[in-house]
């Protein structure tokens, strides 16, 4: 019979998935809405609620964001990606190699998602000088980012598995404790995507094979989308002002400029006056046009981009303040001397109503402007420019040899155990500062908030589950029903669970909800507790099924020109492979 605690906190666990799916509710919103749901239930004490704010999880990612974001601003970061820019010339299974290793390495140190936005710019630019289909490189760079993160204790999933075994009186996880079977994953992985993986990847045209003007005006279809259009007498838009045209309003069209004389008004302001004898380069479709024609104006000529500066494409990053809200909302607007004139999303481009729609992460926009205002959006941490677009002049590069020496300090006095990780980062993090590598602005815009608050508010549901005795209960039901079978067996039922739920919610969620079930199944089966907590760390990274498994999937999925069938087609194979090496693994270095 189950208690009164343990029906509570299965209430709020169904809350949480029924939040997740179907309401448009951000994941780090709903969190803290579980943490309410706990706190107002009575599972836990106030202080062990909110105790998830201070615990050693949050204090690492904190220093972690920190540092990872004084490489960038030393330039660290831009120099790795510079070189695989330049080195990266070659057959396709060298590239594969190198941006897969890539991706990898970098995981090591940094967010996974942060690991794959620094290198996708390379990536779509090497894959053009090398004359290969840029989807040939992208989804084996997100999965080589996702088994990277596997191998290091700076994951989040991994840091709260070894969070949970302290909250149980066990020993924690160190540095070196992912890298062995972690490692042999990484390797195992390389080896199946350049043996078979990339016989079953793609060869698909993306919405940015080459970042330049003809490319993205043919992949962009703007010459099917742009007409040139003279304003008459009569016409209802003479005398008004671009803004009080109504023609992007109503009619969901884009003035891209306007001719007068021999003058051309590239971008035009909203104040911008039409008269009479203008022409206007307008950008949308043909129906659309037609509504605009019967305004009293004429078709002068289709497809002329000779007003058109020259375009620049813009990804929505993960994690973006810009999610969510439209391009009207933003200052990605004339009146901010940057327009928008074309959307690409789910393998299409749109030229009609852009500026209405709700952004996602990984669409693409196509922006026209000044060269300064390109550069202003080059810093924005919301958007992702192509190589060569980035501005270079906030980057110090005196000081990278520092940003290397504090983040290899920091790190060493985790691993020699002379001070605790999340002291160690948070101290490299501090002297960033201290030694100019980081500005304090940079300093506390450099942290995630949005994880911070994931993390934080899931804690105490993920304790409860513990204190309410559920844990203890699923995981005798579990051991029940695998009595006899080894305790291989037994973490790989864990690790098969982990992963199918990881595909639906996440893996930071997934390894604050499986967790405690897994720790408490392998504590009643005398299975080696840290082992099955690094199992379940690990297949928290197992996101290779599905797009929306984890965000830097998703950024792939516009430029590479991704189906949603494409992830599984590779990802199936993909995760046989990392489960046996896993398993391999945790025989071979945990004895399991």
């Amino acid at each position: 019979m189950l208690t009164t605690a343990e029906l509570i906190v299965i209430g709020i666990i169904c809350a949480l998935f029924g939040l997740i799916a179907l309401t448009r509710l951000k994941t780090e919103l709903i969190a803290v809405i579980v943490l309410l749901l706990v706190a107002f239930s009575g599972l836990l004490p106030a202080t062990e609620v909110l105790a998830g704010f201070s615990s050693s999880v949050v204090i690492t990612l904190i220093g972690l964001f920190i540092i990872t974001r004084g490489l960038e601003k030393t330039g660290v970061i831009q120099f790795i990606a510079g070189a695989l820019h330049d080195y990266g010339r070659g057959s396709e299974a060298k590239l594969i190699a190198l941006f897969m290793a890539a991706g990898a390495a970098l995981s090591l140190i940094m967010n996974n998602v942060a690991a794959g936005a620094v290198l996708l710019p390379a990536a779509v630019r090497v894959a053009r000088i090398s004359d290969i289909a840029v989807s040939k490189l992208l989804m084996p760079m997100s999965f080589g980012t996702l088994v990277g993160g596997m191998a290091t204790y700076l994951t989040t999933a991994n840091i709260l598995m070894s969070e949970l075994l302290l909250s149980r009186g066990l020993d924690g996880l160190g540095m070196l404790d992912f890298l062995p079977v972690g490692g042999l994953i990484v390797i195992a992985s390389l080896v199946y995507m350049l043996l078979l993986g990339r016989r079953l990847l793609p060869e698909r045209a993306s919405m940015t094979q080459a970042f330049s003007q003809p490319d993205l005006h043919h992949t962009y279809q703007l010459a099917e989308r742009m007409w040139q259009v003279r304003v008459l007498t009569e016409s209802r838009l003479a005398g008004r002002s671009v803004g009080e045209s109504a023609i992007n309003s109503e009619l969901g069209l884009t003035v891209a400029a306007v001719r007068r004389g021999g003058d051309t008004i590239s971008v035009p302001k909203s104040s911008q006056l039409i008269v009479s004898g203008d022409e206007l380069l307008i950008v949308g479709r043909e129906e659309r046009l037609a509504q605009l024609l019967d305004w009293g104006n004429e078709l002068v000529s289709v497809g002329d981009g000779a007003l058109l500066m020259e375009p620049i494409e813009i990804m929505i990053a993960p994690r973006s303040d810009a999610i969510g809200k439209t391009l009207s909302q933003l200052k990605l607007n004339r009146d901010a001397g940057l327009l928008a004139v074309a959307l690409w999303r789910d393998g299409r481009s749109q030229h009609t109503d852009v500026r209405k729609l709700p952004l996602r992460v990984g669409d693409a926009v196509l922006v026209v402007g000044q060269a300064e205002d390109i550069e202003r959006l080059s810093h924005n941490r919301n958007y992702i420019l192509p190589a060569g677009a980035y501005s270079t002049h906030t980057v110090d590069k005196r000081r990278a040899p520092l940003a290397i020496a504090i983040t290899a300090l920091a790190l060493a006095l985790s691993i020699l155990n002379l001070a605790p990780l999340p002291i160690a980062m948070l101290g490299g993090a501090a002297v960033m500062v201290i030694s100019g590598c980081l500005a304090m602005d940079d300093f506390y815009a450099a942290v995630e908030w949005r994880v911070i608050f994931l993390v934080a508010g899931m804690l105490p549901l993920s304790l409860a589950i513990t204190d309410s005795g559920l844990a203890d209960r699923l995981g005798a039901l579990l051991v029940n029903g695998l009595s006899g079978a080894g305790g291989l067996v037994v973490v790989a039922g864990m690790v098969l669970l982990t992963m199918l739920v990881v595909q639906v919610i996440g893996g930071q969620v997934t390894a604050l909800l499986v967790g405690p079930l897994a720790i408490n199944a392998a504590l009643q089966m005398g299975v080696d507790a840290r082992a099955m907590s690094v199992a379940v760390a690990m297949a928290c990274s197992m996101a290779f099924l599905t797009p929306i498994a984890h965000p830097v999937n998703i950024l792939m999925m516009g430029p590479g020109g991704y189906k949603f069938s494409d992830f599984s087609k590779v990802g199936i194979g993909m995760t046989v492979v990392t489960l046996a090496a896993l398993l391999l693994g945790l025989a071979w270095v945990w004895g399991v």
